[in-house]
């Protein structure tokens, strides 16, 4: 039970992301907001992961992997995903709104993930996985066609940002499941993930206006979105996959972007087309099919997207 419910309090603190950058204060930028909040999320998330890895390879019998140059490359890639994750995503929300842009993101992270996985190990997916993507992949179109009431339609460059978050995601996915195959701790490879997009977004640092983040507003905002949506957010996440069924841990990560959309609507007042509505819920039929499909332990799977 409590790893169910670590699972979805994850979710439902991924799904604040988008709405706590809308509720920020005014004279950010998605690169801005992408930046503190990496810096500070990812520094916490590699603090908290690698204690927590250390304490368990204390306890464990089982030797830990040797880190040669695949490793390294493939925990390094996760890093920069992650780090450029970031600005794709609030530049999608800031485009098309918080419910929009968390579910065009979400619905093609898995879609993604596995036409990458597929590319790279010609392990070709079930028939479920195959009808769920179609579902997915219908209903992200219908959300960029339909996008909000109030603008008449998705903003072209929003919805290729959502979907190149869903991508870093897809990237994420396929090289912390190698490295989880070949024996790697699984807050190690968290922590890692964390060190490296702390790291790539302070290069950034120099280049970004950061005024904002001394005023009370953007300060909590920062704070929010790096320690509440990254660093405990991605601990619960992590922790609560331990003792969860592929399928049970897919099917509560549904609550994340159950969340965003909800919030979108009404703390932010976002209003929804009727194409946009019926994308939600082609989307939404899609996801659960991933959902349910991921009881075949190789299907790739839906999975949180910090939205």
């Amino acid at each position: 039970m409590l790893h169910v419910l670590a699972v979805l309090a994850a979710a439902v603190l991924f799904g604040t992301t988008g709405t706590s950058q809308a509720l920020g204060p005014d004279g950010t930028t998605p690169l801005a907001v992408g930046v503190a909040r990496m810096v500070v999320g990812g520094s916490a998330l590699a603090v908290i992961a690698f204690l927590l890895a250390a304490r368990h390879m204390r306890t464990s019998t089982v030797p830990r992997p040797r880190l040669t140059t695949t490793p390294v490359l493939l925990m390094a890639a996760t890093g920069v995903a992650l780090a450029v994750y970031q600005p794709l995503f609030f530049l999608g929300t800031e485009r098309n709104g918080v419910a929009v842009s968390t579910v065009i993101a979400l619905g093609s992270a898995p879609v993604l993930a596995g036409f990458l996985e597929w590319a790279l190990t010609r392990r070709l997916p079930s028939l479920i996985w195959m009808f769920a993507t179609a579902l997915a992949t219908v209903g992200v179109v219908l959300l960029g066609v339909g996008g909000g009431a109030e603008s008449g339609g998705a903003d072209p460059v929003g919805v290729l940002g959502a979907i190149g978050a869903g991508a870093s995601f897809a990237v994420i996915a396929n090289a912390q499941r190698r490295l989880l195959d070949s024996g790697w701790d699984a807050f190690t490879v968290v922590g890692a993930m964390g060190v490296g997009a702390a790291l790539v977004s302070a290069v950034a640092l120099p280049f970004v206006d950061l005024a904002w983040v001394f005023q009370p507003s953007g300060l909590v905002m920062t704070l929010w979105l790096g320690l509440a949506t990254i660093a405990v957010a991605y601990t619960l996440f992590t922790w609560g996959l331990q003792g969860l069924t592929a399928a049970t841990a897919a099917t509560l990560t549904l609550g994340e972007p159950l969340t965003a959309a909800l919030l979108g609507v009404t703390v932010l007042g976002e209003q929804l087309s009727p194409l946009a509505i019926g994308g939600l819920i082609v989307l939404g039929a899609g996801l659960a099919a991933l959902a349910w499909g991921s009881r075949r332990s190789r299907d790739p799977q839906p999975y949180a997207v910090e939205g």
